[in-house]
């Protein structure tokens, strides 16, 4: 019989913005600090009512020791929603973004789920934290998604509050699929308490 082997879990950050939206850094300065903090991947992933072609030839050309993904925020109307598009070589994951946010009720999360399906968009995630403050309520079993956590990094304060890590070799279509077969972890900062 075989040994169980042991892999290390790759961290990383499903939610991310650079200057190409309204983040405060360029893409180069968001991957130097990602890489500072330790990470193995990241997902850059600007507004698209923000972006133009140049934001892919950018993203095209970064060179970096993370494992980068190419990804976008889309707006969903007709109601406030954003919705994460992070893409592999060969597969896409859909997140629900920041459900807080909007203060969504477990019953209106799943409302909202089922229509974004209805519309083509196949969500398969959900946040359950971009802030580093964690969120029971979409932890839910009856939300029919996976719960990732992640820091929706504007600005430095932003940046390694919250990330997932995953059981998956080091690759991005190998990594989407752990996400959505549950094989990672959730992981946060904990926030500094005053003296």
């Amino acid at each position: 019989m075989a040994e169980p082997r042991l892999m290390a879990l790759l961290r990383g950050n499903l939610h991310a913005h650079t200057t190409f939206s309204d983040g405060a850094l360029s893409p180069h300065r968001l991957i130097e600090e990602y890489e500072r903090l330790g990470y193995d991947f990241l997902a850059i992933t600007d507004h698209d009512d923000h972006i133009s072609d140049a934001y892919w030839q950018a993203l095209q050309r970064l060179a970096s020791r993370l494992l980068l993904f190419q990804g976008v925020e889309l707006s969903y109307q007709p109601f406030p929603q954003h919705v994460g598009k992070v893409m592999g070589e060969r597969e896409t994951l859909y997140v629900l973004n920041h459900p807080a946010r909007y203060k969504l009720s477990v019953e209106e999360t799943l409302e909202r789920i089922e229509r974004i399906r209805r519309d083509g968009l196949p969500l398969e995630a959900i946040e359950v934290t971009d802030t580093g403050l964690y969120r029971p309520l979409y932890h839910a079993e009856t939300i029919p998604l996976v719960k990732v956590a992640t820091d929706d990094a504007h600005r430095p304060v932003h940046f390694g509050r919250a990330w997932v890590e995953v059981d998956a070799p080091r690759d991005r279509d190998a990594i989407i699929r752990a996400i959505r077969a549950g094989d990672f972890r959730l992981g946060f900062r904990q926030p500094e308490l005053p003296d």
